[in-house]
């Protein structure tokens, strides 16, 4: 739509809202003049030719990521002879054990999986996982409570009772109560 095109008698739409911003799109309640709505019209060519010189993002493809599931719904792992599907779900952790990534789902059952542990906290999802050392990965819902430790650490308590520790390092506490806190 050209700016020229506009029709004249605009004294009949009303109101239009001006941004204080230098990229608004001039929204603040006063009535309007043609020059305003031309020069709004401007600005909106302005920011869409900066996108599409910049390449910033096309808005289809932008949509389309929204709109797909974020994470990994399972992982197929290999044990007892037998290719089985965990489910993300069912993880309450991941951890490292001999230098290899390893499954503890909540029923307790162990599986190595063949990603390292940065992989695995690239494929899920970040409001559910949380990785609170170079060692662990935990599910939210594997977190029965958090108490201070020495050395300003964290001590996360899991679901159910394990043998390691699971501290969280104190350069990442307030990320990880930013984390438990962000429900």
């Amino acid at each position: 739509m050209e700016p020229q095109s506009i029709n004249t008698d605009i004294t009949s739409i009303g109101y239009a809202l001006k941004a204080p911003a230098p990229y608004g799109i001039d929204h603040k309640l006063q009535s309007f003049s043609k020059e305003d709505i031309v020069t709004a019209l401007e600005k909106i060519v302005d920011v869409k030719s900066l996108f599409e010189k910049k390449n910033l993002f096309n808005l289809v493809e932008m949509l389309t990521r929204l709109a797909r599931p974020t994470g990994k719904k399972n992982f197929l792992v290999f044990k007892n002879n037998k290719y089985v599907n965990v489910l993300t779900e069912n993880i309450a952790f991941f951890y490292i054990k001999y230098e290899s990534s390893v499954i503890m789902c909540f029923d307790k059952q162990e599986y190595f999986v063949k990603h390292s542990l940065e992989q695995i906290q690239h494929d899920l999802p970040e409001k559910q996982f949380f990785r609170i050392n170079r060692q662990y990965l935990i599910n939210f819902n594997a977190v029965k409570e958090v108490e201070h430790y020495f050395a300003r650490k964290l001590l996360v308590n899991p679901v159910f009772p394990i043998k390691e520790k699971l501290l969280v390092s104190k350069e990442k506490v307030s990320e990880f109560l930013n984390w438990l806190d962000d429900r």
